[in-house]
């Protein structure tokens, strides 16, 4: 472990410690709940508290999956259960106050399900059909953690792998985990990452890029996004272990224009992922440097396809372009790049820190790990 990681994972779990020691209030202000009314719940949260004198924390996670009930609001108290409402109005925000916050006791006519214990009457989070059989790999953090709080991030377990890599691994030695973890592109193609990586890793040049694609132009579509509001820096991790393992210098995350949380969110991690030293110069106090930054694609489907996503980048028409030459030689800007779906990237850190036979211990022969589904309608 570096030093300057050891630093960063100390400092967060003293927070966490802080932050465990009263009352902690989650609201899930993912597009999902804003829609529903999350916004005026959390404010609701804030004035109750503020009134009656509570000290307690009022955080803003992202989505649990469970979008049919936001507002969804969950209640930690000090070595208590987590407890979870649906469906929760500012008018009902009185009463989760005063008997739950100030009282200790679960509305458990209100509750829909609880985490660590809890009155008998509420069942347990992972028996609610919804979340039965889950296994959560890139989602591990939605609806649990801050996504604008590195330091939150970084208690889950969050810049683990980096430091691991950059500490105790060569580049060929993630790009061999990846592969051996079975992991194919989830943007549709399927295509081995590892494959995907060794081919720029290949292509000579100071300057090699590693573009993200979050165009998801599909309807009803919204994983990608999903990952980015809920858990941004879970997309930046594994943005700077694929620059690692290629040799790129350049990350660029591009999401479709005029989806605020996605977009405010993942510049937020970036910014925060700076100050802290995971990105820049000299990263972690090593020899690896690294920048990245967030570009807005238009409103175009073809977008989504790789070369036209370049194109469009560069301020042209999104046109796909002839091959060869192929990105991994030729790609935005003229220089090598490698391009992988926001899901892709997001699933490479607890491949690092678990290893690649965990990760293809997950799933099926032909397709390994998990996948995230978005259903509506």
């Amino acid at each position: 472990m570096t030093q300057a990681y050891a630093s960063l994972k100390q400092d967060a779990l003293e927070r966490e410690r802080l932050l465990e020691s009263q009352p902690r209030i989650r609201v899930g202000t993912a597009l999902c709940g804003l829609a529903a009314g999350a916004g005026e719940v959390a404010e609701g949260f804030r004035k109750e508290l503020l009134a009656r004198g509570v000290g307690a924390t009022v955080s803003e996670v992202g989505c649990l999956g469970l979008c049919y009930a936001e507002p969804l609001v969950d209640i930690t108290l000090p070595g208590g259960p987590r407890v979870f409402y649906g469906n929760v109005t500012p008018g009902q925000v009185p009463e989760l106050v005063l008997s739950h916050v100030v009282g200790g006791r679960p509305v458990a006519q209100r509750a829909m399900a609880a985490l660590g214990g809890g009155p008998a009457s509420i069942p347990d989070l992972h028996d609610l059909p919804m979340m039965k059989g889950q296994v959560r790999v890139a989602l591990r953090n939605a609806g649990n953690i801050d996504p604008a709080d590195i330091y939150q991030y970084i208690a889950a377990g969050g810049y683990a792998a980096l430091d691991k890599a950059l500490s105790e691994m060569t580049p060929q030695q993630v790009t061999e985990q990846v592969t051996v973890s079975g992991l194919r592109g989830r943007g549709g193609a399927a295509f081995p990452t590892g494959t995907k990586w060794r081919f720029i890793a290949g292509s000579p040049g100071p300057v090699k890029y590693i573009l993200c694609n979050c165009e998801e132009g599909d309807p009803g579509a919204f994983n990608d996004k999903g990952i980015l509001e809920s858990d941004p820096h879970t997309l930046v991790e594994g943005m700077i272990l694929a620059g690692y393992a290629t040799g790129a210098s350049n990350g660029i995350i591009f999401i479709r224009h005029g989806h605020e949380g996605p977009i405010e969110r993942s510049r937020e991690a970036l910014r925060q992922a700076y100050e802290a030293g995971l990105l820049g110069k000299n990263i972690l106090g090593t020899a690896f440097s690294f920048e990245a930054q967030v570009s807005l694609v238009g409103e175009s489907y073809v977008s989504g396809e790789e070369t036209a996503l370049m194109e469009a980048v560069e301020g042209k028409r999104a046109m796909p372009r002839f091959r060869p030459p192929f990105p991994a030689a030729v790609g935005a800007w003229g220089k090598p790049s490698n391009i992988n779906n926001i899901k892709t990237l997001a699933y490479v850190p607890e491949i690092i820190a678990k290893g690649g036979a965990w990760f293809a211990g997950i799933g099926t022969e032909r397709s390994k790990g998990t996948a995230i589904l978005c259903l509506s309608g």
